[in-house]
């Protein structure tokens, strides 16, 4: 499964790929706000540290706005992936950008018929979001069985799923097991994947006895 850094911090990224962790990054506005950069310039320098894909969201809404931006992200670096809400005008605009052969992603998925929409329009990767869907008690891991389950029935569908909205170690652990294609998850939480109580004691437990055959 692919782990991808859902950041705007290039040190975040860094520190995920010295783990081998960084298969990719997603961004987005809010992100790139919050990290104080400039949009290009922080794209450009997280597209230079990583091979993987860096999702880069765009802003404009119409079909030709986001196609005009989409084709703008692209020449910042050869490893972007245009970003785009779906809606309407975001599948009719993936459809041109992935017959020009610019990879999209998209994201602000909150059902199955939305995915399967996403992936007949032929976009790279989508981004079903759970976190949002557990706020407003519907379980989130549910749509992501069903979109695993879907694609799975229909062999021609090369659309990686990549769960996003992603809040807590047990999501990344049922999208693993529901085979989802990846993840994307802020660095702290990749920190906490590496965590178990169990190993710690085990660690003072070892050091403990080493101590005593010295």
């Amino acid at each position: 499964m692919k782990f991808f850094v859902d950041t705007a911090d290039v040190g975040d990224v860094k520190k995920a790929k010295a783990l081998g962790l960084a298969d990719g990054v997603t961004t987005n506005p809010t992100l790139i706000q919050k990290s104080g950069q400039d949009f290009k310039k922080a794209i450009v320098e997280i597209a230079r540290c990583i091979e993987g894909p860096v999702f880069t969201e765009v802003t404009r809404e119409d079909t030709q706005g986001i196609v005009k931006e989409g084709k703008e992200f692209a020449t910042w670096a050869s490893n972007v992936v245009v970003k785009i809400p779906i809606t309407q005008s975001g599948l009719e605009a993936t459809r041109i950008l992935e017959s020009e052969k610019i990879g999209t992603a998209l994201t602000l998925i909150f059902s199955p018929t939305q995915a399967l929409l996403a992936a007949k329009a032929g976009a790279s990767y989508i981004c079903p979001f759970v976190g949002r869907l557990d706020d407003i008690s519907s379980p989130g891991m549910d749509l992501i069985g069903q979109i695993v389950t879907i694609y799975s029935n229909f062999p021609e569908i090369q659309t990686e799923i990549i769960v996003a909205s992603i809040r807590t170690t047990v999501h990344v652990l049922e999208s693993a097991l529901m085979g989802a294609h990846g993840v994307t998850i802020p660095f702290k939480l990749i920190e906490q994947l590496a965590r178990h109580p169990l190993t710690d004691s085990g660690i003072s437990r070892f050091l403990e006895d080493w101590k005593k055959v010295r």
